[in-house]
C-alpha cells in the first residue's frame, strides 16, 4: 500500500478536475472503472488514468480487477501532518530557477533535497542546460516545468511553446516529454469559423502552496 500523501501532495492530486471527479465517484459508491467513468462522466481512458494516479498517490486502494475504495486514513494522516507542521514553509529554493507562466519565479523544492540537487545540476539562471537521461531525474525537471502551467487553465500550443522556449530552445521536446509523462494533456479544439487548434492543460505535477 502506498504511503499516505502529505497536505501538499493531497492538494496537488486533487487540483486536476478529472482526478477530483473520479475520487468523488468512488466516495459515492462507484467501485469499478465503468462505474467511475459513468458517474464521473469521464471517458474510460481518462477515468483509468485518474484512478491510477489516485492509487499511486495513496488516496485510493485497489485496482481494475478488484475494484477501488477511498483510503479515509490518508485524509486523516494529511490533516494530522498539516496540524503538526503549522505554518512552517519549505526553507530555501533551488538555485537559478527561471520565470514562471504568470511572470513570477517558479517555486523550487526544499534546499538540500534530492530534487533541489537535480535542478541545480540541470537548470542554471533560468535555462535548462540538458534533459536528464535518467527517467527519475527527468521527472524532477518535468515536475518543475509543469509549474509554468496553472491547473484548470487551457493553453493553445503557441503559448505552450512560448513558455517552454524560455527554458530551452527545443520546446517541442519539452512539450512531448510533459505529455508523455502525464504532466500535460492535449486535444484538438475547433475554433469558431476556423481550423482546429491544439489545446493543452495541466494534468500532473506538484503544486506549491504559499
Amino acid at each position: 500500500m502506498n504511503d499516505a500523501p502529505g497536505p501538499r501532495e493531497l492538494v496537488a492530486l486533487l487540483a486536476e478536475p478529472d482526478r477530483l471527479r473520479a475520487l468523488a465517484a468512488v466516495a459515492l459508491g462507484a467501485a469499478t472503472l465503468p462505474e467511475v467513468a459513468e458517474r464521473a462522466r469521464l471517458e474510460p481512458r481518462v477515468a483509468a488514468r485518474a484512478l491510477s494516479r489516485l492509487v499511486a498517490g495513496g488516496l485510493l486502494e485497489g485496482d481494475a480487477a478488484n475494484g477501488y475504495q477511498v483510503r479515509a486514513d490518508a485524509f486523516k494522516a494529511a490533516a494530522r501532518r498539516a496540524a503538526d507542521t503549522g505554518s512552517r514553509g519549505d526553507a530555501g529554493a533551488a538555485e537559478g530557477l527561471g520565470p514562471g507562466g504568470e511572470g513570477g519565479a517558479l517555486a523550487g523544492p526544499a534546499a538540500g533535497s534530492p530534487e533541489a540537487d537535480v535542478l541545480r545540476r540541470f537548470v542554471h539562471n533560468g535555462r535548462l542546460l540538458a534533459m536528464p537521461a535518467a527517467h527519475g531525474k527527468r521527472l524532477v525537471v518535468l515536475d518543475h516545468l509543469a509549474g509554468l502551467f496553472e491547473p484548470g487553465r487551457r493553453y493553445p500550443e503557441r503559448e505552450v511553446n512560448e513558455l517552454l522556449g524560455r527554458y530551452h530552445p527545443d520546446y517541442a521536446m519539452l512539450r512531448r516529454y510533459l505529455v508523455d509523462d502525464g504532466f500535460l494533456d492535449r486535444a484538438d479544439e475547433q475554433t469558431p469559423g476556423g481550423p482546429s487548434v491544439k489545446i493543452y492543460w495541466r494534468t500532473g505535477g506538484t503544486i506549491k502552496l504559499d
